[in-house]
């Protein structure tokens, strides 16, 4: 219940509806235990005393209030769809918000799928929870007691007769929800497997037909699907047997009631009327206790679910802004310097990524980060926007420690291109303005030609005004990751990051590119993650970085002569026999001369 507590705030903006449901409901529910009475009354008053009157009168009260309560039970489950709809929009516009400010940490351990299944199938399962609540959930209850009440003032024998019953079956009924709830839990876990293997297949479909991995892979989805199927088997199955359970209990309640009841009218101390009344009370009773074992399917599952949400909701994102922390001003140098910087994912005690990190980036400098795969180029650079809030040592921007500066003004002065190319649905022009939404269409055109993107993009049929589908499907790597890098380039960053940007780009494409951003970014720091070599030549500095620590610095030509690794790489790429001239000089030289 206290998964439940911790969502109450979401219903408070609805207090108002939900309380209007809740006062039609209990409304409801006095008409409901009127009508015994009623019947009582036409029974012994009318039926037995042959007094007709009775009999029509009271049969028009009950219809009138048959006809008045079909109307409240309208307006009460108008009011809580209303209340259960706006709770889960708004459950899902926090869980999302909430994903959204997660730390590239938090990301790490946790799975797409199941970040899906919380927004969607967890969220519906707390709506169906709040609407069950406000429509049927309150009712069972004051019916219940409402029922025990009138069958102690019919006969209180009777009723302390059937009060064993009661109990043994409300016992059972709890019985059966306590153990649902984990039940219910175990298959949203599995429905978390096998969202996250298809969310995988659709994204990685291309690949998967590439290939050949259909079978593989349909084999892999079947396993999930099979262990999400069996889970719910067993759950439905589980709560198959509460029905005929209860319906045993209902049988033996009657059986009691027309006997003990009939021995009472034979000796004169019941009415039929009365017994009759008795044995509907006892139906009131005993119906909400089978009603609410049909429904502890959904309050099982919105329960599971409701810990699951609070999981999201409760996460505290590993990096966040720190008391005090400051403003960055409009206009900052781009100085970075690394100071002794270490780093392990998670804070944990396994090998560090990297190890005794010291760079100094000036003003201007164009940095590139070399190395093999997996030796800690990209986790460096993701130390700068602090993305990871590093393990000890400190990273500064113009001397202030980036622990210091608030996170949105840290990211305001920093353009990147990450790694892996993202475009979202909607127009080329939207995705460039991504960085910068007010920016003129000037602005966007000049970003696009600086990235070598222009040409292309006027040679599609509605220009920058084309069409982008999801995750730009559309368009080819090189593609997309030009428009990646005219984003980054729109907001005219002071410190800017491309994380391996033109790896899909022809040579010539990227040298066209890597001009271009030498006469835009001559005023500010630009750091540079590549596997090419002829990426890195004019670097004003070059950081050959191997198992997470800096092995070599210096120009191209500098590590040409001192560091073996570098050579190495350059050999490799390029080979022996190409010319040192033909790098040319550093782009800090060039933007000198």
């Amino acid at each position: 219940m206290a998964a439940i507590r911790k969502l109450l705030p979401f219903v408070e903006p609805y207090w108002k509806r939900a309380t209007l449901a809740l006062i039609l409901l209990t409304s409801l529910v006095f008409m409901d235990l009127a009508i015994p009475r009623l019947i009582q009354q036409i029974i012994d008053k009318g039926i037995t005393q042959h007094n007709q009157t009775v009999v029509l009168q009271t049969s028009l009260l009950m219809i009138g209030i048959s006809i008045l309560s079909t109307v409240i039970a309208v307006g009460n489950n108008i009011y809580s769809v209303q209340v259960g709809e706006s709770v889960a929009r708004d459950l899902r516009d926090a869980l999302f918000l909430k994903i959204q400010r997660y730390s590239y940490g938090n990301l790490d351990q946790q799975q797409t799928g199941q970040l899906m299944v919380r927004l969607t199938s967890d969220s519906s399962a707390v709506q169906r929870l709040v609407q069950i609540t406000l429509r049927i959930g309150t009712r069972a209850p004051l019916l219940m007691i409402g029922s025990l009440i009138l069958m102690i003032n019919i006969s209180p024998s009777l009723a302390l007769t059937m009060l064993p019953l009661l109990l043994v079956t409300s016992a059972v009924i709890i019985f059966f929800i306590v153990k649902m709830e984990p039940l219910f839990r175990s298959v949203q876990q599995k429905l978390d497997r096998l969202n996250t293997v298809l969310q995988e297949n659709i994204a990685g479909a291309r690949l998967v037909k590439a290939f050949v991995r259909a079978d593989f892979e349909g084999e892999r989805f079947e396993t999930a699907n099979e262990a999400f199927t069996e889970h719910s088997v067993k759950v439905m199955q589980f709560m198959s047997s509460m029905t005929p359970a209860l319906t045993i209990f209902v049988n033996i309640g009657m059986v009691i009631v027309i006997w003990v009841g009939g021995l009472q009218s034979i000796h004169g101390n019941l009415s039929i009327g009365q017994i009759v009344a008795f044995t509907n009370y006892l139906l009131t009773t005993m119906t909400p206790l089978t009603m609410m074992t049909m429904l502890s399917n959904t309050w099982a599952n919105g329960l599971a679910s409701a810990k699951r949400v609070n999981e999201i909701l409760d996460t505290v994102p590993e990096v966040q802004d720190n008391p005090g922390a400051m403003v960055l001003p409009e206009q900052i140098s781009g100085k970075v310097v690394f100071e002794n910087v270490d780093f392990h994912y998670h804070g944990t005690g396994d090998e560090a990524v990297l190890k005794g990190i010291n760079l100094v980036a000036e003003p201007g400098e164009t940095v590139a980060i070399l190395g093999a795969t997996g030796a800690g180029k990209s986790t460096l650079i993701n130390m700068i926007p602090r993305f990871y809030d590093v393990t000890s040592g400190r990273v500064l921007i113009d001397g202030i420690d980036v622990d210091q500066i608030k996170q949105d003004s840290l990211l305001s002065q920093i353009g990147i291109v990450p790694q892996e190319t993202i475009l979202f649905s909607g127009t080329v022009r939207d995705n460039i303005r991504y960085s910068h939404p007010s920016a003129s269409d000037d602005e966007v055109i000049a970003a696009a030609k600086a990235a070598q993107a222009h040409d292309f993009i006027m040679e599609m049929p509605m220009g920058y005004d084309s069409h982008v589908e999801a995750r730009g499907s559309n368009f080819s790597g090189g593609q997309k990751q030009r428009i990646a890098i005219a984003r980054a380039l729109l907001m005219q960053p002071r410190i800017l990051i491309l994380d391996d940007s033109t790896s899909s780009v022809d040579v010539e494409t990227e040298t066209k590119i890597q001009d271009a951003l030498e006469e835009q970014m001559h005023h500010h720091t630009s750091f540079v993650v590549a596997q090419r070599i002829s990426t890195v030549l004019k670097a004003d500095k070059i950081i050959v970085i191997d198992k997470g620590q800096i092995v070599a610095e210096g120009t191209h030509k500098e590590l040409l002569q001192t560091s073996p690794i570098y050579q190495e790489i350059y050999d490799s790429q390029l080979g022996n026999g190409f010319p040192l001239e033909a790098t040319g000089p550093s782009n800090r030289q060039s933007r000198q001369k």
